[in-house]
């Protein structure tokens, strides 16, 4: 069974520039430099766009994962979601939505996943608060990076 949270953060800037700056390879590997992150195939640099896909190798817990992703709906500068298409989730899709807020936009990050072995214990006391964490992080990176 699947788990599914939802991250909201709030950001001072257009849509359009955290949108565009969601989509960068770049700034997710910046990002995700605690996890050493880095794309190995598909779109390895800039933008990713609709029907795109990328590979990402990283260290989670300890074990290297390779996934690879690809972008199944692009509405820009409102949604969008990457969605496993191989790697080591039973099921992983994360929707990046966007919407006005007072003095800026909010980010709205939607993430479903199932672990292929563990089950939905694991999903719920293991991979929802450590992904929940990454994103957060990631969220206040890309912040910081249009600041």
């Amino acid at each position: 069974m699947a788990a599914t949270f939802m991250l909201v953060t709030e950001c001072p800037t257009d849509a359009a520039t955290i949108f565009d700056l969601s989509l960068d390879i770049d700034a997710h590997v910046d990002s995700m430099s605690q996890s050493r992150e880095r794309a190995i195939a598909g779109v390895m640099s800039g933008r990713i766009g609709i029907g795109q896909t990328v590979t990402w190798r990283a260290r989670h817990f300890g074990i290297w994962f390779t996934m690879t992703s690809k972008i199944s709906t692009l509405d820009r500068p409102r949604r969008f979601i990457d969605e496993q298409v191989n790697g080591p989730f039973k099921t992983f899709a994360h929707e990046h939505a966007f919407e006005d807020a007072s003095g800026g936009y909010r980010m709205i990050d939607t993430l479903t996943v199932a672990s292929p072995i563990f089950g939905a214990l694991a999903e719920r006391l293991v991979l929802v608060p450590y992904l929940r964490r990454l994103i957060q992080k990631r969220s206040a990176a890309l912040i910081r990076n249009v600041g």
